[in-house]
């Protein structure tokens, strides 16, 4: 895909910033469905073009945010070499500085929650409670809800299983799946569905 047929995913006035960040490479963007495991990837191709992979359903503003994150690994591995550990300080170093560069591009509620994060990014935004409540807010209109919001022992569905909610360790929550009896540690802000009572 072209850049300029990005801006469609995009918030307004993002071009510059990636035309300047694209400079002369070679980059494929794919956009592709929906994936529970990734939001974005990058790979460099064997005729030293590059890859980058974006979710469609992403909102502009996290689409803009995941596709820096990918931009500053082609731009990390081109400037400090290609054995530098993926999310290690040179990347953190790149995101950080392309965070707080095109910093007007974001409303201006997320800018502080920005600047906190380009002091140290994390390899996924989950990591940050404050992001992800800003990226991924609770839906008003559905049974969409923080998993932190629940009570003990409440059941609820997430990526189409049942679990039940065991106990709070920490800043995370045991979580019990009821068809494999596994447990499983949920990040606070983690969205699940609710479930429905008999009568509801």
């Amino acid at each position: 895909m072209s850049i300029n047929l990005l801006p469609k995913f995009l918030p307004e006035h993002t071009l510059p910033y990636l035309k300047k960040w694209f400079g002369s490479y070679r980059i494929h963007i794919h956009i592709t469905r929906d994936r529970h495991s990734k939001q974005g990837d990058y790979i460099k191709l064997p005729n030293d073009s590059h890859k980058i992979t974006l979710n469609s359903t992403l909102e502009p503003e996290l689409f803009f945010f995941v596709l820096t994150h990918e931009l500053a690994h082609l731009l990390a591995f081109e400037k400090f070499g290609r054995r530098i550990p993926p999310h290690g300080k040179e990347w953190k170093l790149t995101f950080g500085n392309m965070i707080l560069e095109s910093l007007p591009v974001y409303k201006e509620e997320a800018r502080p929650l920005l600047i906190k994060f380009s002091k140290s990014p994390k390899a996924n935004f989950m990591a940050s409670e404050d992001l992800v409540r800003y990226f991924r807010p609770e839906p008003e209109t559905t049974d969409g809800v923080y998993i932190e919001n629940l009570a003990m022992g409440e059941e609820f569905i997430y990526r189409k299983q049942v679990y039940k909610l065991i106990e709070k360790r920490k800043k995370n929550y045991l979580c019990q799946n009821l068809s494999t009896d596994k447990k499983y540690m949920f990040k606070s802000v983690t969205l699940v569905q609710r479930k429905k009572q008999n009568g509801e």
